[in-house]
């Protein structure tokens, strides 16, 4: 006999003949019940998801901005402590051609205007700088207080 023959069943044992019936009868019976399954079983939703302490937890925000330091008592930070948590992000790598701390040069023409004009060009912003440095907390005794401590370390 030939191997391609077309008259020839691959099901060559009463064995085979019995499986091939079963599954024949079985596989549509299973893909019918899971398709009823999917079908009529609806997920409830959670009855806890409608409170407003779970629908305020996913409505929050990804991030915050927040300028300047955290706030906490007058007078409470000293030159040095401003300087370090208010300053620092742009006047240490010169962001904006903000003056870099150390830079005599940057700072000359600044300090010729006086420490009057420097201190008030703090407080209303100047170019990219922010009123009160970004941090409206400050008072105007600490915003001196910083911009001489920037000036000392510059000279």
């Amino acid at each position: 006999m030939d191997a391609h023959d077309q008259h020839q069943s691959f099901i060559k044992t009463p064995q085979q003949l019995i499986v091939v019936i079963l599954l024949a009868f079985l596989v549509p019976i299973i893909g019918i019940i899971l398709l009823v399954q999917l079908v009529l079983n609806v997920a409830a939703p959670d009855p806890r998801t409608l409170t407003a302490e779970a629908v305020a937890e996913r409505i929050q925000p990804v991030a915050r901005l927040e300028f300047g330091a955290p706030g906490g008592a007058a007078g409470a930070r000293s030159a040095d402590q401003i300087v370090k948590t208010v300053c620092t992000a742009c006047h240490q790598a010169g962001v904006a051609n903000a003056p870099k701390f150390g830079d005599a040069a940057a700072w000359a023409p600044r300090i010729k205007t006086g420490l009057g004009a420097m201190v008030q060009s703090v407080i209303k912003g100047k170019g990219a700088m922010p009123p009160k440095a970004g941090n409206p907390s400050l008072s105007d005794a600490q915003i001196r207080a910083a911009v001489e401590f920037m000036v000392s370390q510059s000279k």
